[in-house]
């Protein structure tokens, strides 16, 4: 993988190659998800794919169940009922967990006292990968110059682009992304979409959690919407926007998402 941010918060990009054997075609799929806590369903029975080759987005108001969605993938929650896998097995089934996916949930992952470096170095060493992978990492996500920081010292934006480096270390075949956009300056945002259109071009399978449509519209290739813990459409984005025709020229998905969910 060699994408990074030049100077002046530049994009220069080149080609990612595909992931190589078994982490290859390594679908999300769920199915039935259920997940009631103190009585009340947070999800209810929801069912989608995200396909490899493709970027997913997973839109929904505060408290739509995205990020429940999101951990019960990653076996960070547990279900109810029904299942989600990657590649057809739970995530808690790969060897290589980090190889095979890079989640990013939270930037306050990392531990306050440690840096950049020290944290993608336990990263790497715990997961078998070799050294090499924690200054591309850092290149990566052009936080080269402040790997040494304390990460309390850092800026949500930063912070940020850290979690995006852990979720890429490993190159994975899948990369999960809860609200990546947040604190990110306009350079940065626009590094974003370059990277998760590469992946998703190299073959890879791209889900990401977003509250800014108009960002995630640019780039993604399927929409799920979640509301109140339910599926309220899933389709290809050419399809969902298709299903709203306007009075004059294109809808966007912003206008289809708040006629689905509500909003002024």
């Amino acid at each position: 993988m060699d994408l990074a941010l030049g100077p002046s918060g530049r994009v220069r990009a080149r080609m990612i190659p595909a992931p190589a054997g078994d982490r290859v075609a390594a679908a999300i799929v769920v199915e039935d998800a259920t997940k009631v806590i103190d009585g009340v369903k947070v999800l209810d029975r929801i069912s989608f794919t995200a396909r490899s080759g493709r970027v997913t987005a997973l839109l929904g108001p505060n408290g739509a169940g995205k990020s429940t969605v999101l951990r019960a993938i990653l076996g960070v929650d547990h279900l109810s009922s029904g299942r989600a896998t990657i590649g057809g097995r739970p995530f808690r089934e790969h060897r290589r967990p980090v190889q095979v996916v890079g989640a990013f949930l939270t930037p306050d992952a990392a531990h306050p006292r440690r840096n950049a470096r020290g944290h993608l170095a336990i990263v790497a060493a715990s997961n078998g990968l070799p050294r090499s992978s924690v200054p591309h990492a850092l290149e990566l996500v052009g936080i080269a110059d402040i790997a040494d920081l304390p990460v309390s010292h850092m800026s949500l934006g930063m912070r940020q682009r850290l979690g995006l480096a852990t979720a890429l270390i490993g190159d994975p075949a899948v990369v999960i992304l809860d609200e990546p956009h947040n604190g990110l300056d306009a350079a940065a945002i626009r590094w974003l979409r370059v990277v998760l259109r590469a992946l998703a071009e190299a073959g890879r399978t791209v889900l990401v959690s977003s509250n800014l449509i108009s960002e995630i519209e640019p780039i993604c290739d399927d929409v799920v919407i979640l509301a109140g813990g339910k599926i309220r459409a899933a389709s290809t984005l050419a399809d969902f926007v298709g299903g709203f025709p306007g009075a004059e020229g294109r809808v966007s998905l912003e206008e289809c998402y708040l006629r689905i969910v509500g909003g002024s």
